[in-house]
């Protein structure tokens, strides 16, 4: 034997003989017997693994425990990172030591019970090391874990092998077998086989009733498929299968498994937004602090858009955020909480917001939402705040094409929007659910709303896109939606030049649309809004002021960012003092037209105006041509030291938006060489 082989001989010999100790039966009895009473995700967990590390180091029990209280305590990317190497240690040599165990489980009841606390080992090993993998984005891996189990092919399948496989599928479908190999090559192929996945789980339950039948009672299956039927209802929503999809959401609630949130993103879908939120409201707490994203804070704000109401949006957003406390779904509702600013006109909160969403490393925990839609969401909010910062500087500023700091204030914009715009439509482009999930306006598995597509789709291809709605029009089966298609129709034949056909179109949409008035507040602005750029521009004064004032009431905060100059009888009251004069004078300058006399479509606002120490305290209460006011309570309050920037923020509160108690005067610009 040469010197070589020798060594190697040896080295081998030496690992059998630590193995062999390292497998001492008495150290492991010693560690089952002292792991009774803790339970891995205890206080003394990391100790106790530790300590069973020590005593067997090849045993799974001690890397088990180990694993699981990091698991238990992790909040973000590196904290799950953290957890892989004990818990994927823990589950291969747990398989190597008992595969014959497992696979042999269902020989006899009695054998199952002997040796259920194995069984019962890996099951919490697998879901937790799958879950890891998913929360870290390692789907090949989530997978591979997934395949393992499968190979064990378990009478009764507790863990749910065939419906991770399809949520896995469909939490992947954009990627094609060039990333992942257990993938097809197009989104439709891949839902397909998601949904393959669910059929053969309902398959394997069927296969083997008789089987468990004297096990586990006649009833097992019905528990069984419940949890398949989750994600066939699920599935059944994406691929627009919407009958199938409420079929088996019934059959959930009538097994009492029903994901109430699921199932309000389904009714958010198909235009029914009153069933929407009341869906959504009832999975808002469910489950308590756990750490992942509860959805219905991030959904149910955004339906709060759609009701006109955006201040309980940001209300609903601000709770979520102090409740995670920077765990995973805090950059989402920092979304929600963004998108509550931008519709309430606090442009300034929303940039600060969409920056601190865009900085936080946000990891997707119980949901089917990802990276890519978490960038492309932020992306859209930030080209959304480019054109509504510019229409605001215009609104506030009359004279604007007069000033030059103003007009490079509005040119440097102008570039940004552009530039972002294109990336946008760039990343759009590579998007192959693209129509699914912007096109279409509406998807339970979209995070952006209707409103934002249109800032995103006006300046690129308005007659292809005009087609394609009139196209949706013509063959999407949601009634519901229809209308949403046939308005943005007539926006994208406005921004192409017919201004009259677009007109018609709005007249029409307004003649023929029956609606919930109460949730779908922001349709009819936009509609209004339409209208009176349609009188506008055939220079109908009376027309084009009525329907603004229409505009006003369902969504107020909007009216400054249409470009409408509106009828105003204002009323002052209050000191008369030199500061609050500058800051009358620099609320005329904005683009309103005040006026001595009211018609049947004028707006009110009366501002009332007190000395308080060195400060000012202004009260604004606005109202429209029918009386219906914008602020109730003491929302309508703000503070001032210096006038600058107070008549500004006059003109915003008229219009139904609200901000801090007391302002700051806006900051010096930039002075350029």
């Amino acid at each position: 034997m040469n010197f070589r082989l020798f060594i190697l001989f040896f080295s081998c010999a030496l690992c059998f003989a630590n193995v062999t100790q390292a497998q001492s039966p008495a150290a492991r009895y010693e560690i089952d017997a002292k792991r009774n009473g803790v339970s891995p995700t205890d206080k003394d967990a990391l100790p106790r693994g530790v300590e069973f590390i020590r005593l067997d180091s090849t045993y799974y029990v001690g890397w088990m425990y180990t694993g699981m209280y990091k698991y238990d305590r992790a909040a973000d990317y590196a904290g799950y990172r953290n957890c892989v190497p004990d818990l994927l240690k823990a589950f291969v040599l747990l398989e190597k030591d008992f595969k014959g165990i497992l696979v042999n489980l269902y020989s006899s009841p009695v054998f199952y019970i002997q040796n259920n606390a194995k069984y019962n080992d890996y099951m919490v090993l697998a879901r937790t090391l799958r879950d890891t993998y998913e929360n870290i984005d390692m789907p090949d891996s989530s997978m591979w874990v997934l395949d393992q189990l499968a190979k064990k092919n378990f009478r009764r399948d507790f863990f749910g092998v065939y419906q991770y496989k399809a949520w896995t599928v469909h939490r992947n479908r954009f990627f094609t077998s060039k990333e992942h190999k257990w993938l097809k090559n197009t989104v439709e192929e891949n839902e397909k086989l998601a949904l393959d996945y669910c059929y053969m789980g309902l398959a394997n339950i069927r296969r083997n009733k008789a089987a468990n039948d004297p096990w586990f009672g006649p009833t097992h299956d019905q528990m069984d498929n419940q949890f398949v039927y989750h994600y066939l209802a699920l599935l059944q929503c994406y691929v627009k299968n919407y009958d199938s999809s409420e079929y088996y959401y019934n059959k959930l609630k009538v097994g009492g498994f029903i994901s109430w949130n699921n199932y309000g993103g389904m009714k958010s879908e198909i235009g029914e937004f009153k069933e929407s939120e009341e869906n959504f409201s009832k999975d808002k707490y469910k489950y308590g602090d756990q750490k992942f994203l509860r959805e219905p804070f991030y959904y149910i704000p955004t339906l709060r858009i759609y009701a006109g109401d955006p201040k309980e949006a940001m209300k609903l957003a601000s709770e979520a955020i102090t409740e995670s406390n920077s765990t995973p779904g805090f950059g989402w509702y920092n979304l929600a909480l963004a998108r509550g600013y931008l519709y309430d006109g606090q442009l300034d909160s929303a940039d600060l917001t969409i920056e601190k969403a865009k900085e936080f490393k946000e990891i997707h925990i119980g949901t089917t939402l990802t990276q890519s839609q978490y960038d492309f969401t932020v992306g859209l909010l930030r080209l959304t705040w480019y054109n509504m910062k510019i229409s605001q500087l215009k609104f506030l500023n009359k004279d604007w094409w007069y000033s030059p700091s103003l007009l490079y204030q509005l040119a440097v914009l102008t570039v940004n929007k552009y530039t972002h715009q294109y990336i946008m439509a760039t990343k759009l482009a590579a998007n192959p659910e693209r129509d699914r999930i912007v096109y279409e306006l509406f998807c339970a598995e979209g995070t952006t709303t209707f409103d934002e597509a249109w800032f995103l789709l006006k300046d690129f291809s308005t007659g292809f896109f005009i087609k394609k709605m009139q196209n949706y029009i013509e063959t999407d089966k949601r009634k519901n939606i229809i209308r949403y298609f046939q308005l943005f129709k007539s926006e994208l034949e406005w921004k192409d030049g017919d201004e009259k056909k677009a007109t018609a179109d709005y007249e029409n949409l307004l003649n023929t649309t029956i609606l919930d008035t109460s949730h779908e507040k922001l349709f009819l602005a936009r509609m209004y809004e339409g209208l009176a750029k349609g009188y506008d521009y055939a220079n109908d004064n009376k027309k084009r002021d009525f329907y603004t004032n229409l505009m006003y009431e369902h969504f107020p905060q909007l009216v400054p960012y249409s470009g409408l100059s509106v009828k105003v009888k204002l009323t002052v009251t209050g000191d008369d003092d030199e500061d609050t004069k500058k800051a009358i004078k620099e609320l005329k300058k904005c683009n309103i037209e005040f006026v001595d006399q009211a018609d049947d479509n004028t707006l009110s606002a009366v501002i009332s105006i007190q000395k308080k120490g060195i400060k000012h305290q202004v009260t604004v209460t606005s109202s429209s041509a029918n009386n219906k006011k914008t602020f109730q309570g003491d929302r309508n309050i703000f503070f001032f030291v210096k006038p600058e920037g107070a008549g500004q923020e006059m003109a915003r509160r008229i219009f139904g938006s609200s901000g801090a108690l007391e302002i700051e005067p806006p900051a010096e610009p930039e002075k350029k060489i």
